[in-house]
């Protein structure tokens, strides 16, 4: 197996999932919890950076994170922001969810029990989850202005210890897969994928990158 095309191909929906949205200033920052911490540190650093008066972390326990973390995502998170400097009463935490819909819907109902409506927001998230999360958010918190931004990381530099490449490459392929499959089960709004895009996604799963695969 050529660990050139593996990564050409893999290259190929890495870029896909970028949505390359320009960042402005916006009424609140909202982080979705994963297994990456460089997730926090972005979204802190935003904020120091003024881009929104509000920090949101949502997040519980995923698949990949109820074995290495021993407190919520969303908690985790917020420690790494008040470490950087994001002062706690700038800080929400939604410690609740355990997916991405659950991320957008349990937040938005934290925010409006609090008295919060934004009209903007900045949404932060891994780099390979940027275009589900926004499918996801438009198709459950419709008529706001949102901007998708993630830790700026290339591909060849994402992986680490905790992520290694097999792993990150078999998630990027079942966000694909639910690219394609979740809008008609009412998850999320519909996306294009072009076709040579979706011809990557079929060599890696004949490759054996189908861990991640839905059901």
């Amino acid at each position: 197996m050529s660990e050139w095309l593996i990564d050409e191909l893999a290259r190929k929906i890495w870029d896909y999932h970028h949505l390359n949205h320009k960042l402005e200033k916006s009424d609140l920052i909202l982080a979705l919890g994963s297994n990456d911490l460089r997730v926090a540190e972005y979204a802190a650093d935003l904020w120091l950076r003024g881009y929104a008066p509000l920090l949101v972390f949502s997040g519980n326990a995923g698949v990949l994170t109820r074995e290495r973390f021993s407190k919520p995502e969303a908690e985790v998170f917020a420690e790494i922001a008040l470490e950087r400097g994001v002062p706690e009463d700038a800080i929400l935490i939604e410690a609740e969810s355990t997916n991405t819909g659950e991320n957008v819907s349990f937040s938005r109902r934290l925010l409006e029990s609090k008295g919060i409506n934004p009209e903007s927001l900045i949404l932060v998230q891994k780099p390979y989850m940027e275009r589900r999360t926004y499918a996801t958010f438009m198709k459950l918190w419709p008529g706001k202005k949102v901007i998708v931004s993630s830790p700026p990381i290339s591909f060849s530099e994402y992986p680490t210890e905790e992520l290694p490449k097999e792993l990150v490459i078999n998630i990027m392929v079942g966000d694909l897969q639910r690219i394609r499959i979740y809008p008609s089960r009412g998850f999320q709004i519909e996306q294009e994928i072009p076709d040579d895009v979706w011809q990557a996604f079929e060599k890696l799963v004949e490759m054996g990158f189908d861990r991640h695969l839905a059901k």
